[in-house]
């Protein structure tokens, strides 16, 4: 009786395996093996046993012939089942050719020694079999078979096998189907060897197949099993070894005290057939998963992309694997929609903040919130972890060159919800350039961060984690930084020279000397408060802002911030935080913090930007000695007509009104007592009588003398001034005095026609006409500590006229009484710039008795001075003092002394 089947495939010249044609949902297709009768041909080897000659030719002409086809057989004798495979001796025909007299007429297999008599038919094979024999074909071939090599078992050296092979497309022969993405392959090595091989079809994972009697198989194993089996067994195709089956990349592994790894027992790669990758068509079917971890062997050729497209079609249709999918929760995620929070997924921002190697802040360009973002499916090393430190600061490092300050596009992934300790954050994708480059690819190809592992059924991952694995598996392969198995030492901590005053007062000369110095704001403290880092000292350092002050901010919630101050510092944060910058340093502060400039871009100085932007005020005292002080007090002006937050209800018309009620008040109010040790530093005659004082407080003296000797070293060298230097009104300068020595001075007017200036020495008072020959630039360094000089007068009182005979005599006593000599005064009244004061002589015994005793006084009753009524509007509010200097009046006239020498003569009131 004949039946029919299909040709599974062949074991041998003499025996096949069929199935049947029709396979039941679910199971695997019933298998029977059949002999051809009075047939022997060359056994195939085994592991333990070689190829008998002529054993794999015979075979191919038998696979060549039937596998995959339909046949025709029929059964003569039943053999006794193998593992409950039915086993028949028989004959069979494919489309009406008959296997055996095919066999035996092209060489390829022996008729056996028949113990019956002869038939016809058995005549006919018997001919057949000598005519081949006579024409030396196949196994009758006089010259014997070629020599090979068959290795049925893996390669021991499973790396140096891949290294040779890997990528390079090699033939094979499919040899057995475990299950719908594991194969048993023979290799056709160019040079005739056979190599056995497992492989692991790259990219996808079907369920598992039953291997042995009564084991069950996974859901959809059997037709995935089936669907690779009809297709690939014992058919010829294409092989490209890509992997050793590493799961995972293994940062900070130390591949020199790794152990060698056994011999694999399986490589990952890709099988090709001339219909296409099965791989693909597996997944499409719904019958394979994909392997994320194998993206970065196929993402370079396109591969991973086309097992997601076919992916995407199998969960469109609900094929097997996906019947029951949800779904895909990913598929509002594509458009530009919004958060559940209702802000938008797509949109171009700006970094503001480098967190660590995987986090950043933005500003949105259009919405202006700050938004903390996870790059996704990225994982930064850790820095609580001490082998990973180094590379934790490097990634964080990497990010902050290529993303602070710059505009970049952001696509919110998926949202991860708060677990544990780590609180819900935003996953997103950040590209940035003219190339939309990817800035966790980057990270992640230079090996200073790895990938995070999703569950398989976990959509929430970034849209490239195909580009992310192959980029892991770039830097896995070069062995760069996670991957280099270097452990390198935690960089140590930088020195906080800010720490105390008397630490920052040893850097402060040396800062003053390099003028801009290049650095990193490191943090925003406030608006005009920075921590600087130095990466190339390792040092950081806490700089003030010379000249402002910006409002203050609450340093904890019982705090409150003074108003903008909250705005002032995220204005600095949003703008200054973690850029390059390069700074200048003028003096400390008490608390061992430098007072300077910071500068961004080489030419936008902070100060003045929150000084415009209304964030900051001017420090008046701080600022007088800055170069670009005029253009700090223009930026003020602009805030205040624009009307700047800090300056959002400034009223100008109020505020003259109320300067104006403070200005008259100021010129007749009375100024509270206050008694200053002074030195009249020098009494000039010319233009009327005038006269500076430096005021003795210990550290204005201190500081003066130290920069005077500093100052002094500094121009024994040949300093010249750079060429075209031509000095300007109100420009700072270092100029020669009459007595050969420099001195800090302040250039009043100047005439390039004559090449003269006059000017003011800041810290004496005295002024003169240089030439500019001898003026040069001021130093930075010599910038910081305010001019010691305060242009006075005598409160209360004018000496004579200049035309009068007395005027000389005064201008004498005075100098005799106060010149160079230590004396304490009382501020009695501020015009500008210029104090007028009561100068009161220490030594003179009346002090001790009368509180109102002053050298004002004295030079009153001397006939040397009178009261200046017209000039000194606020006469009026000292009664006791007006009371006194009238005593001194009628002393002068009674004694006839100075200007009374002849009677009479103070104007009339």
């Amino acid at each position: 009786m004949s039946m029919k089947a299909i040709v599974k495939s062949v074991m041998s010249g003499d025996t096949l395996i069929l199935r049947n044609r029709s396979v039941p949902q679910g199971q695997p297709p019933k298998e029977r093996v059949l002999h051809l009768a009075d047939l022997t041909a060359p056994r195939l080897g085994t592991s333990s046993r070689e190829d008998e000659p002529w054993a794999f030719e015979s075979r191919e002409f038998l696979r060549q012939l039937a596998v995959g086809k339909e046949i025709t057989f029929a059964s003569i004798h039943s053999l006794p089942t193998n593992d409950d495979v039915p086993r028949d001796l028989g004959n069979a025909d494919i489309g009406g050719v008959d296997l055996s007299s095919e066999l035996l007429k092209n060489g390829w297999a022996k008729l056996k020694e028949m113990k019956r008599d002869p038939t016809e038919a058995d005549n006919k094979k018997k001919e057949l079999e000598n005519e081949a024999k006579a024409s030396g074909k196949g196994i009758w071939n006089p010259h014997g078979p070629k020599a090979r090599s068959v290795n049925y078992t893996m390669p021991t050296d499973s790396q140096s096998f891949v290294t040779e092979w890997k990528g390079k497309t090699l033939d094979a022969l499919v040899e057995q189907v475990r299950d719908g993405t594991t194969l048993r392959v023979r290799l056709i090595v160019p040079d005739g060897e056979h190599q056995m091989v497992n492989i692991a079809l790259a990219g996808v994972k079907s369920p598992r197949a039953s291997s042995r009697q009564g084991e069950s198989s996974e859901p959809f194993g059997e037709e995935a099993k089936f669907f690779t089996e009809s297709r690939l067994l014992q058919r010829p195709v294409k092989v490209q070894i890509l992997s050793l089956p590493h799961s995972t990349a293994t940062p900070f592994q130390s591949s020199a005290n790794a152990a060698a790894p056994p011999p694999a027992s399986i490589f990952i790669g890709t099988v090709i057939h001339p219909a296409g990758n099965v791989a693909e068509h597996l997944v499409a079917a719904g019958l394979a998963r994909i392997v994320d971890w194998h993206a970065g062997m196929l993402s370079s050729s396109g591969g991973m992309e086309r097992l997601r497209a076919a992916e995407k079609v199998a969960k469109e249709r609900r094929l097997h694997l996906h019947a029951n999918s949800p779904v895909s929760a990913s598929a509002g995620k594509a458009n530009g929609g919004a958060n559940p929070s209702g802000q938008p997924r797509t949109f171009d921002a700006t970094v503001v903040r480098v967190w660590s190697g995987d986090q950043v802040s933005v500003i949105g360009k259009d919405s202006h919130n700050e938004r903390r973002l996870q790059l996704s499916s990225t994982r930064s090393p850790k820095l609580s972890d001490p082998r990973q430190v180094f590379y934790a600061q490097e990634a964080r490092e990497f990010l902050r060159k290529k993303l602070i300050g710059k505009h970049v596009k952001v696509h919110v992934d998926f949202v991860r919800p708060r677990e544990g300790e780590f609180e819900e954050r935003e996953c997103a994708t950040i590209r940035y350039g003219g190339h939309g480059a990817n800035i966790a690819e980057q990270l992640i190809e230079k090996g200073l961060a790895s990938i995070v592992r999703h569950k398989r059924d976990d959509e929430d991952r970034s849209p490239d984690y195909d580009k992310l694995m192959a980029a892991e598996q770039a830097a896995v392969t070069d062995q760069r930084g996670i991957h280099s198995g270097k452990e390198i030492p935690p960089p140590k901590q930088p020195l906080n020279i800010s720490e105390t005053s008397s630490r920052a007062a040893q850097f402060l000369n040396g800062f003053k000397r390099l003028g801009k110095i290049p650095a990193v704001v490191d943090y925003v403290a406030a608006g005009s408060r920075f921590k600087i880092f130095l990466p190339k000292d390792n040092q950081t350092l806490t700089l003030v802002l010379a000249g402002i002050r910006a409002p203050r901010t609450a340093r904890n919630p019982s705090e409150k911030s003074e108003p903008y101050g909250t705005e002032a510092y995220e204005f600095a944060s949003h703008r200054y935080m973690q850029r390059d910058i390069e700074f200048e340093v003028d003096n400390i502060d008490k608390s061992g913090g430098f007072v300077g400039s910071l500068y961004v871009n080489k030419t936008e100085n902070v100060a003045l930007t929150l000084v415009k932007e209304g964030l900051a005020t001017i420090h008046s005292f701080s600022a007088e000695g800055l170069s670009w002080a005029r253009q700090l007090y223009e930026a003020e002006e602009e805030a205040k007509r624009e009307k700047r937050n800090i300056w959002s209800e400034y009223d100008e018309e109020a505020v003259k009104i109320s300067e104006a009620a403070a200005e008259e008040e100021s010129e007749t109010g009375a100024l509270q007592t206050k008694y200053l040790d002074v030195i009249v530093s020098d009494i000039r005659t010319k233009n009327g009588f005038q006269f500076s004082v430096q005021v003795l407080n210990t550290e204005g003296i201190a500081a003066l003398e130290k920069l005077m000797r500093e100052f002094s070293i500094h121009h024994r060298g040949s300093i010249s001034s750079p060429p075209g230097f031509i000095p300007k009104g109100g420009d700072l300068v270092s100029a020669k005095f009459s007595d050969g020595a420099w001195y800090r001075a302040k250039i009043r007017r100047a005439s390039p026609i004559k090449k003269e200036a006059e000017v003011t020495f800041i810290d004496y008072g005295n002024q003169d006409t240089v030439s500019f020959s001898n003026i040069r630039p001021l130093d930075a360094q010599f910038r910081s500590l305010p001019g010691q000089a305060q242009d006075a007068r005598l409160s209360f009182v004018k000496l004579p006229d200049t035309a009068s005979e007395y005027y000389l005599e005064a201008v004498d006593r005075f100098r005799s009484v106060c010149e160079g000599r230590k004396l304490v005064a009382n501020i009695d009244h501020k015009e500008g710039n210029q104090l007028h004061l009561r100068l009161i002589d220490p030594s003179n015994p009346a002090v001790a008795e009368d509180p109102l005793a002053c050298v004002n006084a004295d030079l009153v009753s001397e006939g040397l001075a009178a009261i200046d009524r017209k000039g000194c509007k606020y006469i009026s509010s000292y009664p006791q003092v007006l009371k006194k200097l009238k005593i001194s009046v009628a002393e002068a006239k009674r004694d006839r002394a100075g200007m009374f020498e002849f009677g009479d003569v103070e104007e009339d009131e």
